[in-house]
């Protein structure tokens, strides 16, 4: 008889049925939609908001007066003694910074003899300043603030008008630095800006527009010879009629 071998059986591995690249794509596509939709794939946010705290609130009485909200907040405010100051004028309006020759300012000084309550913040807090340039074509708003233990300004519409930025990084001033910018500004019309001070940068808005944003890590902060009075937190005009509506500042969360 014939005997029969029988080969031996192979088991092929389960064949792998690949959808077509176009349709890869989309699954894909529609993968990443659903986890930014539910927040895996969330960009830079807003901090949380923090009620702001009023620091120059106009007054029907002709004083307009600074508050930290808080029940021991007195008028701290007063003019800066620039030598050919154009004098101020405080109302239901707020403050007027009148043309100078040429500055005119004002400033919050740092309080102590227990007035601790009105000291100012250094770091991690945000800055609003309501401003209008009335007359003049040079800045209408210059802000000094704290940035640690240094001071820079923001200043808005300077040499001729338009030219934005921080004064000083690294000896430069705000026309000519890395935060040098333009814009356009009308007289009359009120301008809102924003600062920010917190995570070793410095970053502003002008009505909601990003203006500026830097990093001050290794950045040599300061502030111009002639607005030095104006530290820690002061605002002046150059040679131009400015009104100041209102500032607040806020804490940003930690």
């Amino acid at each position: 008889m014939l005997s029969y071998v029988r080969a031996p059986i192979r088991i092929r591995a389960p064949i792998r049925i690949r959808a077509p690249i176009r349709v890869r794509v989309r699954i894909r596509a529609i993968a990443t939609l659903i986890a930014f939709a539910s927040g895996g794939c969330a960009g830079p946010s807003e901090p949380a908001a923090v009620e702001w705290r009023e620091l120059l609130v106009p007054s029907p009485a002709g004083n307009a007066s600074a508050t930290d909200g808080s029940a021991t907040s007195a008028p701290v405010w007063r003019e800066v003694p620039f030598g050919g100051s154009g004098g101020v004028e405080r109302g239901d309006f707020g403050v007027r910074l009148f043309a100078g020759a040429p500055l005119t300012g004002i400033v919050w000084p740092e309080l102590g003899g227990g007035r601790e309550a009105l000291a100012l913040p250094r770091d991690d807090y945000e800055l609003e300043v309501v401003a209008t340039r009335r007359a003049g074509t040079d800045f209408f708003c210059a802000l000094t603030f704290p940035v640690g233990a240094d001071c820079v300004t923001l200043v808005l519409g300077g040499w001729g008008g338009a030219t934005c930025g921080l004064s000083c990084l690294d000896g430069r001033d705000a026309s000519s630095n890395p935060t040098t910018t333009y814009r356009k500004f009308v007289k009359g019309e009120p301008v809102r800006a924003r600062v920010r001070v917190g995570g070793r940068r410095v970053q502003a808005w002008c009505d909601d527009a990003l203006l500026l944003d830097v990093a001050t890590a290794g950045v040599r902060l300061a502030v111009r010879t002639e607005v030095e009075p104006c530290q820690p937190l002061g605002i002046a005009s150059y040679a131009t009629e400015a009104e100041i509506a209102s500032l607040r500042w806020r804490p940003l969360p930690r």
